[in-house]
């Protein structure tokens, strides 16, 4: 009998940043352009957060991260595209794929064209979209009523905000509004929770899309407790977050590592060893993927999806 999986799909929408996006993206890259990444442009540390401070741009770093990870030809490109300046100068701690996108962001009309004028030179099929093409920071709402700007701040809070914003209130890149709209499968995270997954969900247009969506939504969890105030939100915590911005319902199935007691959780929750032989902690490709396949197959979906 013939079955539905993931390669069958017309168009997977994967949302986040960082390693854990980039590992979800590598994962599907067979996909090519029916795959597409709306990643996170908020962060404000290392060598992304130097040339925000100067520049006044979008946050390059994780970008730039989910654009190596989906490498297939490795060559002298992809080396340069991922070069990091040692010494103590002026260019110390760079990272030449943050200083390429920009220098493009800069001879473009759009960040989005930088974007696929690398993907291009580095033979990457995959669609990546800035979550926005406007420069804004991650805000934190404290049960004190103080403020927090900025994801570096916010990984030092010691307990975890009430509430997440973004500062300046920008739009959502049309592009991936467009491809969520159009979406067979919407995948959200891994990676830090606070400050990878949630950020594009703040967006109206993004929250908006995913809810109107006929998409199956699946979380996929880390596999490892998160260092920082979201490692101290439990899963139907971040059940929570999530279905406050989508939706109540929304999240159709929840991918996490085997040995967890969430009853509450029953009807969306897949428990499977996910992880790496050699590297427990990091997502395996294969069975990331054959776990995807299995929501869809609808073992482990609400029947309102299963058709």
């Amino acid at each position: 009998m013939w079955q539905k999986n993931i390669s069958n799909f017309d168009r997977v929408v994967a949302i986040g940043g960082g390693h854990g996006m980039g590992r979800v993206l590598s994962s599907l890259s067979f996909l090519g352009q029916r795959l597409t990444g709306i990643v996170t442009t908020t962060d404000d540390g290392g060598s992304t957060g130097r040339l925000r401070k100067s520049q006044e741009c979008i946050a390059w770093g994780d970008l730039r991260n989910c654009l190596n990870q989906l490498v297939t030809d490795p060559g002298i490109g992809s080396q340069l595209f991922e070069y990091r300046f040692n010494g103590r100068g002026e260019l110390a701690g760079h990272n030449l794929g943050n200083l390429m996108l920009l220098a493009l962001d800069n001879l473009c009309v759009r960040p989005l064209d930088a974007i696929r004028l690398i993907s291009d030179m580095l033979k990457i099929e995959p669609q990546l979209l800035p979550m926005s093409e406007q420069p804004t920071d991650l805000c934190a709402h404290t049960v004190c009523g103080d403020q927090i700007l900025g994801e570096v701040s916010i990984d030092q809070l010691a307990t975890p905000p009430r509430a997440l914003s973004l500062s300046p209130t920008v739009p959502a890149t049309c592009e991936a509004v467009q491809a969520l709209t159009q979406a067979d499968m919407i995948i959200l995270g891994p990676g830090s929770f606070l400050t990878s997954v949630m950020p594009p969900l703040l967006l109206d247009e993004v929250a908006g899309a995913i809810r109107d969506s006929q998409a199956i939504v699946v979380f996929v969890c880390n596999l490892v407790a998160e260092n920082g105030p979201a490692g101290q939100l439990a899963l139907p915590e971040q059940h929570r977050w999530l279905e406050e911005r989508i939706g109540q319902g929304r999240v159709d199935a929840i991918l996490a590592p085997e040995g967890l007691s969430v009853p509450e959780l029953a009807d969306c929750l897949i428990q499977a060893e996910l992880g790496e032989t050699a590297l427990p902690h990091r997502h395996d490709r294969l069975k990331l993927r054959q776990a995807l396949d299995e929501v869809i197959q609808g073992r482990h979906i609400r029947h309102h999806k299963a058709g």
